[in-house]
């Protein structure tokens, strides 16, 4: 069975390295599976191949992603008498709320623009957390991209959690992160390698934890 338990024991097993960082790893799980379980928003923000992670933890946790996550009945129930809506609620899934930051386009634009390009997150942050059981995931290989820095002091500021993904190296995401998963290296590429796993167990985790009594 896919359980939260097994996919981190896959992880460990298929990315030893990574047994270094299982307690933040698992802290992490933690924080996202509290906030799935209120419904509340996970946010995600990185700089270039970070970025893209970025739209990649979205794409997982919106739709499904290891499992089906159909609507339930009472939810399908809802299209009833709409043109073609139980076709359409046939096909929609269960989504775990996640906005990926850096897709914002005109806002990031306008903002950088008009007032501080280093705050470009931070301002979609502190705008949309209201919730305290939100998370913010925070991508930056060296730990200390300004404007994701800046990003996670407004979640400090805004009340909500926010889990770092970095590098091994100490840095200003993890002294001000409430959790950092330090990546056992300090090449680039070869973090960027080791976030793409940590990033889907904790995906594949989360959305087991929410959905998987629906398999069977």
């Amino acid at each position: 069975m896919n359980t939260p338990e097994n996919i981190f024991s896959t992880l460990y097993k298929s990315y030893p390295a990574l047994l270094s960082v299982k307690n933040e790893i698992e802290g992490a799980f933690a924080l996202l599976r509290k906030c799935a379980e209120e419904n509340a928003f996970i946010y995600c923000c990185g700089n270039g191949g970070s970025a893209a992670d970025s739209e990649h933890i979205a794409g997982e946790l919106m739709k499904g992603f290891i499992l089906k996550r159909p609507l339930p009945k009472e939810e399908k129930a809802k299209f009833d008498g709409i043109e073609n809506g139980r076709e359409i609620a046939d096909k929609l899934q269960k989504g775990i709320r996640c906005i990926s930051l850096v897709s914002q386009t005109g806002l990031i634009s306008a903002f950088a623009n008009d007032v501080d390009a280093s705050l470009v997150f931070a301002q979609q942050v502190y705008a949309y957390a209201k919730s305290e059981h939100d998370v913010l995931i925070a991508l930056s290989t060296s730990g200390n991209s300004l404007n994701i820095v800046n990003a996670v002091k407004a979640a400090r500021a805004a009340g909500i959690k926010s889990i770092s993904i970095t590098g091994e190296k100490e840095s200003k995401l993890s002294l001000l992160s409430d959790v950092t998963i330090r990546l056992p290296s300090s090449i680039t590429y070869e973090i960027q390698e080791l976030t793409l796993p940590t990033y889907h167990a904790l995906c594949a985790a989360t959305e087991a934890d929410m959905f998987l009594q629906n398999e069977n």
